[in-house]
């Protein structure tokens, strides 16, 4: 009996694996414990495997855990009897160990014999099929959102028309989802109704797409460009039933359209102010196209078209050559034309143009195309010739005056000097080594230091300055030079630049000094001969004057011979004689003042001010102090000018009252001489062909002083002389 059990069970199983082997899907036989007892053709084929290889195999052996985890859990309430049957999805192994997509579907086959029927159909195509359409909405998804657009349906027949959830973002976050397109065409902007409307009335089943941009008002009241793209569907009467399509915000794109119009707009209007064109050549072609701003420059008519060698012989025939080579020089590595040259127009006239162009390589290193700007430059070339031409006058001048410009850079410390300004340091053109402490060690040893302050002084104050100094040539002359130059500052005060000239007055300084001699030796023959004059008033006039009024005096010892009114004629004689004898004598005081070598200069001259201020009837109100002993040339120099500003003071400025201080102070003397009578012009009295200031002028400058003089008419007038002078008694005071 049970021997006949056997062999129905291994029937049915034979029946089983004939009717298994010829079905399509792939279908294999297993054990309550999952081992595979048969598998056919079919799955076979989808894995790869051999029946050998994949037979008495765990079956969970062919799927990636994550997938076998799965499919035991539900395997295991099959076994126990919870469930008969159950579907998933999952992958499978492949021989090359690829995976596949397969719906497996795992029933029992027969309660009593323990064995599961497990069918697999291969869904990879599906699957990705599914994963690529995902993918696709998402991007689309991803798409719209990132370009601001939505998708629509109009149902003509309902009038309603449905928009994707991207509406709010385009439209405005309280936007509908859906609504009529009445209701849409209201919030289409007044001014583009008639836009939004037309086309969809226009459409046919020949023609049933649709593109337009229009302006919409958003909730808020703002407004957004949109472009819709749509298609049209028709019935069999070719009536309109439906229409789909995607709506954009090109808002942005609007503004950027516009903002290139303007610009578009501003660069034309540029080229017009700055007399350019832009041009394209094709090399290929030899055509060339430009602006409509060409034919102003080239004299030419707009829009006209012109081929290269048509330009070439336009350009004028002294520069032809040179922009041939400049195009032919051109390559991959160096496709940038920068080039100015000469044009001649139609009618003769010649302009100067500057052409800025990039040239295009096709990969064989072929020039195919040319495009660039090219301007009128020729009312610069004009300036520029003009400076030119002005530069090489001034810089004749300046060669021919002695006269050479530098300019130090404060942040680099680089100076830079004209070769004029070199030749007059008596060095080669380039010989300078444009630092500072260069320049300095050109300087005379004695007027450095001095040369040094001038220039500290400019840099800090930011005032313009200027200086006389000598230089020490390489072949050991000594030349004079003056300088003249200004700081220039930042936007911060801070020093930037200083700028100058210097001249050579070499010249000038000897014929100054060869005047100073002339004026020295006039000054002293002047003092030689006031001193003669004094002293033969002194010793013979006023002995004689002497000598008569004592024989007149004789005469008067004798009355009795004499009548009274010869008595009284000789006594008045006498008085005469006596009185002339005063005066001489104190015009030989004057003349040479012994006392001022006895005395020094401040007794000298306040005993010449007691004296003129007795004879005078005057006050003069002498001080002094601190007063050193001083070289004889100062204190005759100051002397003299002494009394001529008294003597001066007392004739014109109707006052009986003169101030005259004498003091030493910062290793000079000081005189001022000062009244507060009718004062007078000084300018009027230098143009004049008055002696005394004059005079005053120049002995002051012989012992190198300074003279100031302040006056105007009815406030007085100060007579302020500082006379620098050089002694031990001095050094030791200014030392402490």
């Amino acid at each position: 009996m049970n021997a006949d059990k056997g062999q129905a069970v291994e029937a049915e199983r034979s029946l089983f694996y004939e009717v298994f082997k010829a079905c399509s899907l792939g279908i294999a036989l297993e054990n309550l414990e999952g081992q595979l007892l048969f598998v056919n053709p079919a799955l076979c084929t989808m894995l790869g495997f051999s029946e050998d290889e994949m037979r008495n195999r765990h079956c969970f052996e062919f799927s990636p855990p994550e997938d076998a985890a799965n499919d035991w859990a539900l395997f295991e309430q099959l076994r126990a009897g919870s469930i008969n049957n159950y579907q998933i999805e999952k992958r499978f192994f492949q021989r090359d160990g690829s995976l596949v997509w397969g719906r497996l579907t795992v029933s029992l086959l027969d309660g009593t014999h323990a064995l599961v029927v497990a069918m697999v159909e291969d869904i990879t195509e599906r699957k990705k099929a599914k994963e690529a359409l995902q993918k696709s909405e998402e991007r689309f998804r991803l798409a719209t959102q990132a370009g601001k657009m939505y998708a629509y349906q109009w149902d003509v027949a309902t009038d309603i028309i449905v928009r994707s959830a991207n509406v709010a973002s385009v439209l405005g976050s309280t936007s509908e989802a859906s609504l009529t397109r009445q209701q849409l065409f209201d919030r289409v902007h007044p001014d583009d109704r008639s836009v939004f409307d037309a086309p969809v009335s226009q459409c046919t089943p020949e023609h049933p797409d649709v593109q337009m941009s229009y302006r919409m008002l958003r909730p808020d009241g703002s407004v957004v460009w949109v472009e819709k793209t749509a298609h049209a569907f028709f019935d069999e009467a070719r009536r309109l039933v439906r229409m789909i399509g995607m709506v954009a915000d090109i808002t942005e794109r609007k503004q950027a359209e516009d903002a290139l119009r303007k610009s578009e707009e501003r660069f034309r209007l540029a080229a017009q102010a700055g007399k350019m064109f832009a041009y394209e050549w094709d090399v290929t072609t030899d055509v060339i196209v430009c602006s409509p701003e060409a034919a102003q420059i080239l004299r030419i008519n707009e829009g006209e078209r012109v081929s290269g060698q048509q330009v070439l012989a336009k350009v004028h025939l002294g520069d032809r050559q040179r922009v041939m080579d400049a195009i032919a020089a051109l390559s991959p590595e160096k496709p940038i034309l920068r080039i100015n040259y000469r044009m001649v127009r139609p009618d003769g006239t010649m302009i100067w143009v500057e052409q800025n162009s990039r040239a295009h390589f096709d990969e064989r290193g072929r020039m195919f195309r040319v495009v660039g700007m090219v301007a009128d430059i020729t009312e610069r070339k004009v300036a520029e010739e003009g400076l030119r031409t002005s530069e090489e006058r001034l810089r004749l001048a300046q060669s021919v005056a002695g006269i050479g410009t530098f300019e130090r850079d404060i942040r680099t410390g680089v100076n830079t000097w004209t070769t004029d300004l070199e030749s007059m340091y008596g060095l080669p053109p380039g010989g300078f080594g444009k630092t500072l402490a260069a320049f300095e060690d050109l300087i005379h040893p004695d007027d450095r230091a001095e040369v040094v302050k001038l220039v500290d002084r400019a840099l800090r104050t930011g005032e313009p300055a200027n200086g006389e100094w000598r230089v020490i040539w390489p072949d050991g002359s000594v030349h004079w030079l003056a300088g003249r130059w200004r700081v220039l500052m930042d936007e911060s005060g801070e020093p930037l630049r200083v700028v100058g000239v210097d001249m050579d007055i070499t010249e000038r300084k000897h014929a100054e000094e060869a005047l100073s001699d002339v004026a020295r030796k006039l000054v002293e023959a002047q003092e030689q001969e006031r001193a003669r004059i004094g002293r033969e008033l002194h010793d013979d006039v006023c002995q004689r004057l002497a000598l008569l009024a004592v024989e007149i005096g004789q005469i008067q010892e004798r009355q009795h011979d004499l009548t009274p009114d010869t008595l009284n004629w000789m006594r008045e004689l006498a008085r005469r004689a006596t009185e002339l004898s005063s005066d001489i004598q104190s015009l030989s005081h004057e003349l040479h003042s012994s006392k001022l070598e006895l005395l020094g200069v401040a007794g000298g001259m306040r005993s010449w001010c007691r004296e003129f201020g007795s004879r005078r009837k005057m006050e003069i109100d002498f001080k002094s102090h601190d007063v050193p002993n001083v070289p004889q040339e100062i204190s005759l120099c100051l002397f003299r000018v002494m009394q001529e500003a008294v003597n001066n003071a007392d004739k014109h400025s109707g006052v009986k009252r003169i101030e005259v201080q004498l003091h030493e102070e910062s290793g000079a003397i000081h005189l001022i001489v000062s009244d507060s009578g009718k004062g007078f012009d000084v300018a009027a009295v230098q143009q004049s062909d008055g002696l005394g200031l004059t005079s005053m002028r120049e002995r002051v400058r012989l012992v190198n002083g300074t003279i100031a003089i302040e006056s105007k008419p009815m406030t007085g007038t100060t007579i302020h002389v500082r006379a620098p002078i050089v002694s031990n008694q001095i050094a030791q005071k200014l030392a402490g």
